[in-house]
């Protein structure tokens, strides 16, 4: 009778000790990068799609960040390296400004056009003059195409089910 109240206290003692939670994840370039002070910078926010891109621009030698990565290792593609480097092409200013931006949502591709759209409302803020250039080449339009709807009773947007005879 003692052996069991024993097992019994042992397995009660047991159960009642609680484990601490999980510390929550956060992203540590958000953070890192919204915290830095960047004074005399232009600010703009840059959208396609379903991302939304904030870019701080400043004079410089023409670095880019994203999310706290260089830019050629944030986008690994070409392509969408060179959508990047769009606004700064046509407006002859390569080199001439280091770029800060923090991005969310979408994909590398809506991100990429989300940091050429904020890159060249940022440059059109920072000298007025570049805007006839900039809107010329469609840089300042906010492209809103976005993915439709899934609908009802259909198997995605448009994509209806496959018909059976039989």
């Amino acid at each position: 009778m003692a052996e069991a109240k024993k097992t019994a206290t042992k397995t009660a003692a047991k159960t009642t000790v609680k484990k601490a939670a999980p510390a929550k994840k956060t992203v540590a370039a958000r953070g890192a990068v919204a915290s830095v002070k960047l004074t005399g910078a232009t600010y703009a926010t840059g959208k396609r799609k379903d991302s939304v891109a904030r870019v701080y621009m400043m004079p410089g030698k023409g670095n880019i960040t994203v999310n706290g990565i260089a830019m050629a290792e944030y986008f690994r593609r070409p392509v969408l390296q060179m959508i990047i480097a769009q606004p700064f092409g046509v407006t002859k200013r390569d080199g001439a400004y280091d770029v800060v931006a923090i991005v969310s949502g979408g994909g590398l591709s809506g991100q990429a056009g989300a940091v050429k759209h904020g890159i060249s409302k940022a440059l059109e803020r920072a000298e007025s003059d570049l805007r006839a250039p900039l809107k010329a080449a469609g840089f300042l339009t906010r492209d809103s195409r976005v993915v439709e709807r899934k609908h009802y009773g259909v198997r995605k947007a448009r994509r209806s089910t496959q018909f059976s005879k039989r």
